[in-house]
């Protein structure tokens, strides 16, 4: 069972013909690494075109008993169907065995938002005696007024800041670039932290033009960004289960509580798909929900 060519053809075709980010790509292949593991295990010695749909049904009771959730399953199933999607444009096989592949049924989940008091509380946390206080207040106040994903904050370039007009330009999934309009109040702590504090940092050779740094010069991590939120999340006792990308939910909820236009937000969102956009306004009926609930002498 030699899959390691059709694997190597396979990453060569997600980084060149769909232009993924190192991140997705990586998470492509480790979905079909899964599978030829599950293969293995089972002493199951078949080449990709010889791979049929029980095999995969097999897998999937396979990962689900070793506890894989079911959002997990569903993200595993549509790597797969990737995989034999190339596999086909290849003509290395002339069916395709995951046509038939269900994916667990999935509830669809909202995501996590703070409020404005939350934001205002953790940020008025931070420790702005310390250089790393003024970048981290300048980093939060950035995701909040633009919803940027994580990775799009730690490949954010000051070549890319347009302060005159209020907008930044971002490098998103598929490195498909975008304007984002970005606030007063943020452009205000960037300014700040770009001119008196990141100007005595030692800058790496290659990341001059990023703008959010960590102390040795280098690019930011995206788990460093994590860990700054889970810090000051602890600090004043927020309850909520929080990340970046509750920074990015919150920006888009209060905007479309707020009454912004849908296509707007996707817009600034990066959104391929409007579909993904409209979970918000799921989000904004149980705003609405709540707020009669609490509010009408009726209820």
């Amino acid at each position: 069972m030699n899959w390691k060519p059709y694997i190597q053809g396979y990453k060569s075709f997600l980084q060149l013909e769909r232009s993924l980010s190192e991140n997705s790509v990586e998470a492509y292949l480790h979905d079909v690494d899964k599978f030829m593991q599950f293969l293995e295990f089972k002493k199951v010695d078949l080449a990709p075109k010889e791979v049929e749909l029980k095999h995969l049904q097999e897998f999937l009771i396979w990962v689900n008993e070793l506890g894989m959730s079911a959002p997990s399953q569903a993200r595993m199933i549509s790597g797969i169907k990737g995989f034999y999607k190339y596999l086909l444009l290849e003509n290395v096989l002339s069916n395709d065995p995951t046509t038939l592949l269900e994916a667990p049924k999935l509830g669809r989940k909202l995501p996590d938002t703070l409020n404005v008091q939350d934001i205002n509380n953790l940020i008025s946390a931070i420790d702005l005696s310390t250089p790393e206080g003024q970048r981290n207040k300048a980093i939060l106040e950035t995701l909040y007024s633009c919803g940027l994903r994580v990775s799009e904050l730690v490949n954010l370039k000051i070549s890319g800041l347009y302060f005159n007009d209020e907008f930044i330009k971002v490098t998103g999934k598929g490195d498909k670039e975008r304007l984002v309009p970005i606030g007063s109040v943020a452009i205000k702590q960037i300014n700040i932290y770009k001119d008196e504090v990141r100007i005595h940092v030692p800058v790496k050779k290659e990341h001059e033009d990023i703008l959010f740094l960590n102390r040795r010069g280098g690019k930011l991590s995206r788990v460093m960004i994590f860990n700054i939120i889970k810090q000051l999340a602890f600090k004043i006792q927020l309850k909520k289960h929080i990340s970046p990308h509750t920074f990015r939910h919150s920006f888009a909820t209060h905007l479309i509580e707020g009454g912004a236009d849908l296509r707007a937000v996707q817009e600034m969102l990066g959104h391929e798909s409007i579909t993904t956009t409209e979970i918000y306004t799921h989000l904004d009926r149980e705003y609405l929900r709540s707020a009669i609930i609490q509010f009408h002498p009726r209820s």
